[in-house]
């Protein structure tokens, strides 16, 4: 059953969950603490999200992915959220090239510190290292806090 034929066919908190994990592909702890405390609210606002994400209109869904990567990004989301999506959009067949590239629109409009926020969530789903200097020098840091 999917989340749009939940309207004519009453579901239980659980299979709301369920429902909603299969159709994006991952669920967020609020998610799981709202369908048990206040299932009505989730639901008003999963539509939303359905509305403007999940359902197929214009934009194919890989489009959506990105452009949800790069705003979640700009917000400086939590690195567990924009990885939710990164994986999403691994998924559906992006590559991490084209998402680091996606994450990267974020450095002129929102600076460095939102794209390391977003960098290092990619990081670390795609376990990507880098180059160590040869030369003695500080300890930088990842960017994240």
């Amino acid at each position: 059953m999917t989340l749009e034929s939940l309207d004519d066919h009453p579901v239980s908190p659980q299979e709301y969950i369920d429902d909603m994990a299969r159709d994006r592909g991952y669920v967020l702890d609020y998610h799981k603490v709202m369908a048990k405390h206040d299932f009505p609210v989730l639901q008003a606002a999963n539509h939303v999200v359905s509305a403007a994400y999940l359902d197929q209109r214009t934009l194919d869904r890989k489009t959506k992915e990105l452009i949800f990567i790069v705003s979640l990004t700009v917000m400086r989301a939590s690195k567990g959220h924009i990885q939710s999506h990164i994986r999403v959009a691994l998924d559906l067949g992006l590559t991490p090239t084209e998402i680091l590239e996606a994450i990267e629109i974020s450095l002129p409009e929102a600076g460095v510190v939102a794209f390391q926020t977003g960098f290092e969530a990619w990081r670390e789903v795609i376990g990507a290292e880098g180059i160590e200097p040869t030369v003695a020098v500080h300890e930088g840091g990842n960017g994240a806090s």
